[in-house]
């Protein structure tokens, strides 16, 4: 069955871009690489802060849709209850051409609890 990734991209300063995608490390990758003109590249943001993992393409574009209605704190408070440090989640994996097997949905749902 397929993945679909909702993911958010920051920049040092803290700019969003919220996207979705079937191929998060490919995605990213992209966006490193700054492949594409547009907002990421020109605000180089470039370090994944969170993502979600689903396998339903319809329920993966609602939820894209709803974050990107949030309010700025309200996607900042998301962020950090599974990153506190902001950290590049791809970092560790992006060289890999994995994904880690504990994906953040399960980590949201244990922080949501």
């Amino acid at each position: 069955m397929a993945s679909y990734y909702i993911y958010i991209l920051a920049s040092q300063t803290q700019r969003l871009y919220i996207g979705v995608t079937n191929n998060l490390v490919r995605r990213v990758q992209e966006h490193k690489q700054k492949l594409m003109e547009g907002f990421t590249s020109r605000y180089n943001i470039n370090r994944l802060v969170y993502y979600e993992e689903t396998n339903d393409s319809r329920a993966a574009i609602a939820r894209e849709k709803q974050l990107k209605g949030w309010l700025r704190w309200r996607k900042y408070k998301l962020i950090e209850s599974v990153n506190p440090q902001w950290r590049d989640l791809a970092e560790e994996w992006i060289t890999e051409n994995a994904i880690p097997e504990r994906s953040f949905t399960s980590l949201r749902s244990e922080v949501q609890g």
